[in-house]
């Protein structure tokens, strides 16, 4: 199996965080579209690629061991530097729709372990998420 693009290693994350407790909603899709379309990490990615990368995952994560192949090639193929816009892409994902199931947090913390993200470094990341939800009622 060729190895994804560093991009296609953060979409992976963040498909397989929506799809993690078997249902990807549309607010969870269309943060994905979201964070492709204006994070930076994103700029010099064809967003017009995004519903094939994602479908690439999907078929990954049906495989037997598939989100632990999709985070193992994740792992090689986003540079250290970026493992902490990887969570936080993946965080992003899962905390969209205000309500993190427990599949979700345990991708997380999958994700936290896989990726030597540091604990100070999740909860800023935490905090910015949850700070960027929050609504007036």
């Amino acid at each position: 199996m060729p190895r994804p693009t560093a991009h296609e290693a953060l979409i992976y994350l963040m498909v397989m965080t929506s799809a993690s407790d078997r249902e990807m909603t549309d607010v969870e899709l269309a943060r994905i579209g979201l964070v492709v379309r204006t994070w930076p990490i994103f700029e010099d990615f064809d967003a017009e690629r995004l519903v094939e990368v994602a479908q690439k995952c999907q078929k990954l994560l049906q495989d037997e061991g598939g989100a632990d192949a999709v985070m193992a090639l994740a792992g090689r193929s986003i540079p250290i530097r970026l493992h902490d816009t990887a969570y936080a892409a993946a965080f992003e994902v899962a905390t969209v729709d205000l309500e993190m199931r427990l599949e979700e947090r345990r991708v997380l913390q999958l994700l936290r372990r896989d990726l030597a993200v540091d604990d100070e470094t999740v909860d800023a990341i935490q905090r910015a998420a949850k700070t960027r939800h929050r609504t007036l009622t």
